[in-house]
């Protein structure tokens, strides 16, 4: 029976070949987010934190983690972080959603933080498209879903709005950049652990501002 308030971090990370030149700062700036969230959940212990780990790349998804209890959570290396090859983000993002909803559909206490990372716009997928994964998206912020959208090298904020997402960042990629989009991004995930906690959390104030 479930008795705490559930909250699934679900990261879709781009694998493509075009991140191979900061994979080490990918890695190293996911493995703090799991440790970030090891401490929300000790500080908020009304709260069971979850991560689903997705990568994608033109070679297919990989589930790395799913709805894994961030408290038994590893960390990730350069052998199971590999990229190469194009940018399906629409059948990742597709694909992430159906898996994750499926599993959730008969709770009730729950949030999802939406994480999507991505050095390149879409260029590649064969089963979604913009509008499908915009509705799906849009449905989903009615059950206590929140969407935010880091990109680098494209048009950040026009390609996150085409899809019904409004919070986002940008990030250069260097080490500096990547080191300081992480830590933004880590308060920002425990703001919003602590508005679960006061029930008020919401979709549009995940980013406090969008640098």
């Amino acid at each position: 029976m479930q008795t705490k308030h559930q909250v699934h971090n679900l990261i879709i990370l781009d694998e493509s070949g075009s991140m191979d030149s900061i994979k080490n700062s990918i890695i190293q700036g996911f493995n703090e987010i799991v440790q970030t969230v090891k401490g929300i959940a000790i500080a908020y212990p009304d709260q069971e934190h979850f991560i689903t780990l997705i990568s994608f790349n033109g070679l297919g998804q990989k589930i790395l983690h799913f709805m894994d209890p961030v408290e038994i959570l590893g960390q990730i290396d350069g052998k199971r972080y590999r990229p190469d090859a194009s940018t399906p983000l629409y059948d990742a993002m597709g694909f992430a959603f159906a898996k994750l909803s499926q599993v959730l559909a008969d709770k009730e206490k729950y949030n999802v933080l939406v994480t999507i990372m991505t050095d390149g716009e879409e260029n590649a997928s064969k089963e979604y498209t913009g509008m499908n994964i915009r509705n799906t998206i849009d449905g989903l912020k009615l059950k206590g879903w929140t969407f935010t959208y880091i990109g680098a090298d494209h048009n950040v904020e026009k390609f996150a709005t085409s899809i019904s997402i409004t919070n986002t960042m940008v990030f250069e990629k260097n080490a500096t950049a990547i080191k300081n989009m992480f830590a933004k991004e880590k308060s920002a995930r425990a703001r919003y652990s602590e508005k679960i906690d006061l029930q008020e959390a919401t979709e549009n104030d995940f980013y406090n501002d969008k640098t």
